[in-house]
């Protein structure tokens, strides 16, 4: 049995592990991945030490505020569409948490965003290609629970309990995998047009005015205007596949 506080974290699809405490869940569940694991394998930490985020950030929380879980998937569908993975688990996490009582939105490319708390970030993805005799994708989200403001090393941070949701880890954890196994099979037998819809629906860069600072240091400034089949980003006549995407204010 998978527990988390003390509570069966098993659902049904997933082969769920825990452990009490660990550097990283990604890397973990990598090396997993490199010995064999199946697909819609699942690992839950107690409390992560190392934890990374996109673009060689950090991320840390206090122990048992927050989840720390990843997933390993092993698509059928072309390797080419696998970059729709980060987008498509953002959707996941939304659809989950809106379940449980929390208006959520997207940030291009998986940021969960909650709107009642100024867009404020609740939630951050990181998605990565593992090389193996069957290649794989293990995703890894961290999901903030229950961390007061002054828990936060940043301003642009906030949690469920701050928009007044009550829920325990557990319960986030469920909700997270049952939705993005619902996520995942729609995209795996059917492809982006199955979920397209729904994440453009959620995501609010479309439409605004964005900075994109690029892995080189430089920056594009222009309106976000659609999402690409392989989930690259358009801003103004250019298109982005990677990038950290800053909303401005109207001008």
């Amino acid at each position: 049995m998978s527990t988390l506080d003390g509570v069966d974290v098993e659902v049904v699809g997933w082969q769920v592990s825990s452990v009490e405490s660990t550097g990283s869940t990604n890397a973990d569940l990598a090396v997993r991945a490199r010995a064999g694991a199946s697909s819609w394998s699942a690992l839950i930490a107690g409390e992560q030490t190392a934890g990374r985020g996109r673009l060689t950030r950090t991320w840390s929380s206090p122990p048992g505020t927050s989840v720390s879980l990843s997933v390993l998937i092993r698509p059928q569908r072309p390797v080419g569409e696998w970059g729709l993975l980060p987008l498509l688990s953002g959707l996941g996490v939304a659809r989950a948490l809106a379940s449980l009582g929390a208006e959520a939105v997207l940030k291009w490319p998986n940021d969960v965003l909650l709107p009642a708390d100024g867009e404020r970030k609740v939630c951050g993805i990181l998605a990565e290609l593992v090389a193996s005799p069957s290649p794989a994708v293990v995703v890894g989200m961290g999901v903030n629970v229950s961390q007061g403001r002054g828990d936060f090393p940043v301003e642009t941070a906030t949690s469920l309990a701050l928009v007044g949701v009550d829920v325990t880890r557990a319960e986030v954890v469920r909700g997270v995998l049952e939705q993005l196994a619902y996520v995942y099979s729609e995209w795996d037998a059917k492809g982006w047009s199955a979920v397209r819809a729904e994440y453009e629906s959620l995501c609010v860069t479309l439409g605004r005015h964005v900075r994109v600072e690029l892995p080189d240091g430089s920056t594009v400034t222009g309106v976000a205007t659609a999402v690409l089949d392989d989930g690259r980003i358009v801003v103004g006549a250019q298109t982005f596949a990677a990038g950290d995407v800053h909303h401005l204010r109207p001008l």
